[in-house]
């Protein structure tokens, strides 16, 4: 078995990402096993003012220290379980220590499986406004859809307010829920979970579209890399072997 390093960039996120990795062994290999895994974090709020001013390069090398961490700690290959940390993953740079799986072609490619054709996304305003969402969406043909300005305004605050600090509450879920009623009002057959703390708060049973739950799925392909059933990954950063 493949040794995962994880590549935390915020606390619920990558703790919902090393739970649900651990818990794919559980619930296919038995009891207490699990492929190794290593978890790296270097505080998410020393890279916030570098987000506020976009400067994304300089958040490439804060995460590219922890990935060099990482492989120095035995991991083969990382997974970022943050979606919008891939704004800055994709920049141009050297490469990566470690080849990694990419959040937004994990969650594409299973939008393609369940044959959806336009998908709302929800995450933080840097996510649902940037490009790799519609890169990896539409290099799939499926199509890409965003709440209105006044709607992401309030998920990106509930976001950053609420969810990253551990705090999920029914008045949130009720408004992100009303969002996504919206979402599929403009024609979505499902809705992208693509902030990882998002699950949390929003679960299946709670939404009114299929979720794609960009945290889960992101775990369960580097279970499968881990053990041999997915290719292993070829990716080190940068915008280079993404599809297109």
């Amino acid at each position: 078995m493949r040794h995962l390093g994880i590549l935390a960039h915020s606390t619920e996120g990558a703790a919902l990402s090393f739970l649900s990795f651990c818990q794919e062994g559980f619930q296919r290999r038995g009891e207490h096993d699990h492929p190794d895994v290593t978890l790296d974090y270097i505080p998410f709020g020393r890279s916030m003012p570098a987000w506020d001013a976009g400067d994304h390069d300089a958040v490439r090398k804060t995460l590219a220290v922890s990935v060099d961490r990482l492989a120095r700690a035995g991991a083969e290959f990382f997974i970022c379980p943050d979606n919008t940390a891939h704004l800055a993953l994709e920049r141009p740079g050297p490469a990566l220590a470690l080849p990694g799986l990419h959040i937004a072609e994990v969650v594409a490619d299973q939008a393609a499986r369940d044959g959806r054709t336009r998908v709302g996304v929800l995450g933080t305003s840097y996510t649902m406004e940037g490009t790799v969402y519609p890169r990896a969406l539409g290099s799939r043909g499926v199509a890409f859809e965003v709440p209105d300005a006044e709607d992401r305004k309030v998920v990106n605050e509930i976001i950053f307010s609420e969810l990253v600090n551990g705090l999920f509450t029914d008045e949130s879920r009720a408004a992100y829920v009303k969002v996504i009623e919206r979402l599929a009002a403009r024609g979505c057959d499902a809705v992208a979970l693509v902030c990882t703390e998002i699950p949390l708060l929003v679960g299946p049973e709670h939404s009114p579209l299929p979720t794609l739950d960009s945290t889960r799925l992101l775990s369960a392909a580097a279970y499968d890399v881990a053990v041999g059933l997915r290719p292993f990954p070829s990716w080190r950063g940068g915008s280079e072997g993404l599809t297109r």
